[in-house]
C-alpha cells in the first residue's frame, strides 16, 4: 500500500512539472519568443543619451562669488545644479538659458535658483 501513494504521488508531481515546462510564456516574455514585432525591436535598440554631468560646487562658486550672502546662495544654487544639471552662466539673470533652474520654486513661490 505504501509503494503505491508514493508511485502515484510521484506521478503527480512529474505530471506538474511537465505542464509547467509546457506552458506558452510568450505574454510575459515576447522578445525571447519568435514573433516579435517592429514596435519590440524599436523598443529594445533605442539610444538613450545622458548630458554629462556638471561640476556643480565649480559652476555654484562662479555663479554665488558675488553674492552678500555666499553660503546661502551656494546651498541654493548646489541644490538647483544637482535637480537641472544646469547653472545659468554670469553671477546673475541668463536664466533663460537654463529652464529647469529657473522653473524650481520655494514654498512662498519665489525663485529658489539664484
Amino acid at each position: 500500500m505504501k509503494l503505491s501513494s508514493s508511485f502515484l504521488i510521484a506521478i503527480l508531481l512529474l505530471q506538474v512539472f511537465t505542464e509547467a515546462l509546457a506552458t506558452d510564456h510568450s505574454d510575459k516574455f515576447p522578445a525571447q519568443v519568435g514573433g516579435a514585432g517592429k514596435d519590440d525591436e524599436a523598443a529594445l535598440t533605442k539610444k538613450v543619451y545622458h548630458h554629462a554631468k556638471i561640476n556643480c560646487g565649480y559652476a555654484c562658486g562662479r555663479r554665488c562669488r558675488k553674492a552678500s550672502r555666499k553660503n546661502v546662495c551656494s546651498r541654493a544654487c548646489t541644490t538647483c545644479c544637482r535637480r537641472c544639471n544646469c547653472v545659468p552662466p554670469g553671477t546673475y539673470g541668463n536664466a533663460h538659458l537654463c529652464p529647469c533652474y529657473a522653473k524650481l520654486k520655494t514654498h512662498g513661490n519665489r525663485p529658489k535658483c539664484p
